[in-house]
């Protein structure tokens, strides 16, 4: 349960974070008429949506298994999290538009002590937010709050060029507030898109990646009694794996000798960190 209340905090932490952000950031872009601000701001907006995704996610995938969900909720996760794909894509193409009609309109933005200020203290809060996100991510291996880790990597690198854009400005070089602009949507939309793919093949039960399988392997052919592996698939129930294995043993044994091995093997493969269950079939050699 670790896992998930620390997601819920991450959550929790990303939805009133962002919002504070967002509302300066909108504040102070539309005050400046700096369309990379207003980019960063809408970006946080989209910020706010995902971290309410995923404390919906990591709410729904806590629940434990039922009767119509015999390996629990695990797939909530990558649900929320392609829907934070498509939010982000949504929200890029808002703001490439917008950018764009700057651009061609050659809009200037008004300077303003407020817009690096605003720019320092997202970028402060959202350094702090990306270590401990990316920390809390790696440990325990979940899809959203590895997303929202990228997501508060981006906002840094994001901010930073809005920071650039607003200095240049006092050059009277406007033009590069729009090209950012331009530049974070389509960062967004990477992002967006990337977030979107991972979720999608593990809905559609793409199977375990070369690394996992050769573990399976070692470790079934260190079990006496197994003569070799016939296959090897498994079936993603969220972040971990339902694995079907199929292995071969003396046609010979009795079926009590040949299902000793059988849970030999089922005990041994649930022993790896990212199998929920393991399903053996014994075949005779």
């Amino acid at each position: 349960m670790d896992r998930y209340k620390k997601t819920k905090n991450i959550a929790v932490l990303g939805i009133v974070a962002n919002l504070f952000l967002s509302v300066i950031k909108l504040i102070v872009g539309i005050t400046s008429n700096s369309q990379s601000m207003l980019a960063d701001g809408f970006n946080s907006v989209g910020d706010v949506f995902s971290s309410l995704m995923t404390y919906i996610g990591n709410k729904i995938s806590s629940k434990p298994k039922d009767s119509f969900h015999p390996y629990g909720h695990g797939k909530s996760e990558y649900i929320f999290s392609m829907l934070i794909g498509l939010s982000l894509i949504i929200i890029a193409i808002n703001i490439m538009g917008r950018s764009i009609n700057a651009y061609l309109n050659n809009t200037h933005l008004i300077y303003s002590k407020w817009l690096i200020i605003v720019g320092i203290v997202t970028i402060v809060i959202k350094a702090i937010l990306f270590v401990y996100t990316k920390y809390v991510g790696k440990k325990y291996n979940n899809i959203l709050v590895i997303a929202n880790s990228e997501d508060h990597r981006n906002d840094v690198i994001l901010t930073s060029g809005t920071l650039i854009s607003i200095l240049l400005s006092e050059l009277n070089i406007f033009w590069f507030d729009s090209l950012v602009g331009i530049i974070i949507a389509a960062w967004i939309m990477y992002t967006g898109a990337k977030l979107f793919k991972i979720a999608y093949y593990v809905l559609m039960d793409t199977g375990i990646d070369f690394s996992l399988n050769q573990k399976i392997t070692d470790i079934v052919l260190e079990i006496d009694g197994i003569d070799h592996i016939d296959d090897i698939t498994a079936k993603p129930t969220g972040y971990k794996f339902l694995v079907v294995i199929k292995v071969s043993v003396d046609g010979n044994m009795t079926v009590n000798e040949s299902h000793k091995i059988a849970g030999i093997v089922r005990s041994s493969i649930n022993g790896i960190e990212n199998v929920q269950d393991t399903i053996v079939h014994i075949n005779p050699c």
